[in-house]
């Protein structure tokens, strides 16, 4: 897998230079003029390392009304902050992080330790068992966070608590699943679905493809 990954990651950040390159031009010459996000999260075996983005976010965001949590149409984004994660292009400076051995292409995805204490104790002793990655099966099915919880807030819900008490509990079933099955051929599954899910949001695919996935049902 680790070979997969040094290749899958060092050919796509040849592919795509150029796209990332005006990204860095017109990060630098919006908003805040900053271009790269870097935040500690939890990876391999719990340990703490630095994860890149694209900046889409006012530098003082997370001190700000809404802290860490983004919410659809969020006020503290960037010009083109909307654009960047709703194409998920902000992400794509993690594929250094892959490159140099920190992540994964595919995995369970890397949380700040506040949101790692969300989880289930049984889920935070076994989660990042494998390298964490830049998509994996919570994401496929939680591709609608955002909308998700600017619901909840629309309807004067406790955002953190639908966190702790909703998501990050299924979100802990659905990585406990992917260790179960875990293989070359499924991460590529995976992949190819992260692409599609992207091109078709309300696309269901992953319940044709995997009939025993735990079911969501919020």
């Amino acid at each position: 897998k680790r070979i997969f990954d040094i290749l899958a990651s060092g050919i796509a950040i040849l592919i795509l230079s150029p796209l990332l390159i005006p990204v860095i031009i017109g990060l630098s010459l919006t908003g805040e003029g900053c271009v790269w996000y870097k935040q500690e999260r939890l990876g391999y075996r719990n340990k703490p390392f630095l994860i890149w983005k694209f900046a889409t976010m006012l530098k003082n965001s997370a001190n700000m009304p809404g802290g860490y949590i983004t919410v659809k149409k969020d006020p503290r984004l960037t010009p083109m902050g909307g654009f960047l994660r709703k194409s998920k292009i902000n992400e794509l400076p993690q594929l250094f992080n892959i490159f140099f051995g920190q992540m994964s292409v595919v995995g369970p995805r890397p949380v700040m330790r506040v949101s790692f204490e969300a989880y289930p104790n049984e889920v935070q002793k076994v989660i990042y068992n494998v390298k964490p990655g830049l998509t994996g099966i919570g994401s496929i099915i939680f591709r609608d966070e955002e909308v998700l919880i600017t619901d909840v807030k629309n309807n004067g819900g406790d955002l953190w608590e639908f966190y702790k008490g909703k998501i990050y509990p299924f979100k802990g079933k659905l990585e406990m699943w992917y260790q179960e099955h875990r293989s070359l051929l499924l991460d590529l599954q995976l992949i190819f679905m992260t692409a599609w899910v992207i091109l078709v949001p309300t696309s269901k695919l992953y319940e044709k493809w995997f009939k025993d996935l735990p079911k969501r049902s919020f």
